[in-house]
């Protein structure tokens, strides 16, 4: 009997066969940087996804727990990957007071089948991640993914307010609880954000909810200067004008997204695409307050030097930003070879744009400069033969290299695996490293989650 059937076997006992896979061609589909698990299971509560924990610590064996799939090339491929703990099948919504503004949903629900429960309460949750229509609610928190809305309603840190896990002895932990104004213990549930599972498994996610607002508006600016269209993205957020999202685009972006915007049949902003630099600026609320912004972003866009501006409908401005949502997704996919870089810096510079975007080797370059200090990079190659994975190489170590010397940090979100091999997902190893192993040994003592996927192989 092969490995995998003899494993496949052994918790068909443990756990039933009706939650075990084992198939060639499905064993596949859960792999991770190539790396294929040798079974599945799919646990229908937070009790038997400890079972599978108990029974992988015991057997020594590495666990990784998974949703929708949608981010798993985040990270570093994992050293050991023996069974993928499917969550899809844990998907309830636990606890829900509309009037306090609070949520308990398993971590296997998915964001749009969230998004449409909320609504019939005039409410929502602002994760507004990539991979929208499939993403879980676990996988969004563990893979880290920024969302659109973080300049209006912060980051996912500001309104998850407790979560339950299973750690790697198989005990179900809780952290915080379900209402905003706990504040009994630490906050260990913070640490699950971007930890690709390997700290525990995600049961459920407590969140604190927002009502839906009143109107929604969207602007757009073209500009013939990287250095125009950064002082008016700097000047909104030094404005303090309350708005939703912020959004500036190289010409190589702004021609990307104006070809999907065209493709999909939906009405294209008449400024910005492949002959100059646009910022998005996005707002909602009452009517009063995108009446405000709106007055104010028209002034400051002039002030700015803007070549165009345009005021974008409700239709035009849900198109565009959806676009804009899942550009994590479609970058990855548009060259033949792609990496995507995620950088954050505490001040955005123009100097930093132009070096972002000099074009000093065979590679294109798109750039998405989001709120907070967020930017996207995606370099695209034509072919993946060593002269133009010598080329990703070099960029992405002079990438690395820009963002440390801004005290910034930049994590590589998708590269071919040889560059990932060659390069790492994270460049320099934080200074932190020691307390982040003294955590991971904490939580998971024999190392079976995602070993090797995140920061110095943990």
């Amino acid at each position: 009997m092969s490995t995998a059937a003899n494993l496949s076997a052994r918790l068909e006992g443990a756990l039933g066969k009706q939650r075990v896979l084992s198939a060639e061609e499905e064993l596949a589909a859960y792999a991770v940087d190539e790396v294929a698990p040798a079974a599945i299971v799919r646990p229908e509560s937070a009790e038997q996804v400890a079972e599978v924990v108990r029974f992988a610590s015991a057997e020594k064996l590495a666990l990784i727990p998974v949703g929708a799939r949608s981010k798993c090339d985040i990270g570093m491929p994992p050293t050991r990957y023996d069974i993928a703990v499917d969550m899809s099948g844990i998907r309830k919504i636990a606890h829900y007071d509309a009037d306090d503004l609070t949520l308990s949903v398993d971590a296997g629900m998915t964001l749009r089948e969230l998004e449409g429960s909320l609504a019939q309460r005039q409410q929502f949750l602002p994760l507004a991640v990539p991979c929208f229509e499939r993403s879980t609610a676990g996988g969004s928190i563990a893979s880290g993914i920024d969302s659109l809305l973080r300049q209006r309603y912060g980051a996912v840190r500001d309104f998850l307010i407790g979560a339950e896990f299973v750690d790697g002895k198989g005990k179900v932990c809780k952290s915080g609880g379900r209402v905003v104004k706990n504040v009994t213990g630490y906050d260990l549930h913070k640490l699950l954000i971007g930890s690709l599972g390997t700290i525990g498994v995600i049961t459920r996610l407590n969140f604190r909810t927002f009502p839906l607002p009143e109107k929604y508006e969207g602007h757009v600016a073209s500009f013939e200067s990287g250095e125009r269209a950064l002082a008016l993205r700097n000047a909104v957020e030094a404005s303090g004008l309350p708005v939703a999202n912020l959004e500036l685009l190289n010409p190589t972006m702004g021609g990307i997204t104006k070809a999907i915007l065209e493709k999909e049949g939906g009405p294209a902003p008449g400024c910005g695409g492949a002959d100059s630099w646009a910022v998005y600026v996005s707002s909602e609320g009452s009517a009063r307050i995108v009446e405000r912004v709106a007055t104010d972003l028209e002034r400051l866009a002039h002030e700015a030097g803007a070549r165009k501006y345009e005021t974008l409908g409700e239709r035009r401005d849900s198109h565009l930003g959806g676009v804009l949502r899942e550009a994590f997704e479609w970058l990855r996919w548009a060259a033949p070879t792609v990496a995507l870089f995620r950088i954050t810096l505490p001040r955005i510079m123009p100097e930093t744009i132009a070096a972002l975007n000099q074009n000093r080797d065979s590679l294109r370059r798109a750039l998405l400069v989001r709120a907070c200090g967020v930017i996207y990079l995606s370099l695209m190659g034509e072919r993946e033969d060593e002269r133009t994975l010598g080329a990703f190489e070099k960029a992405a170590r002079d990438t690395f290299a820009l963002a440390s010397a801004k005290q910034g940090h930049t994590t590589l979100l998708h590269a071919p695996l040889e560059l990932k091999q060659r390069s790492s997902a994270w460049w320099p190893t934080p200074g932190d490293l020691s307390l982040m192993k003294r955590v991971k040994q904490a939580f998971d003592p024999d190392s079976i989650f995602a070993p090797g996927r995140y920061v110095g192989g943990l």
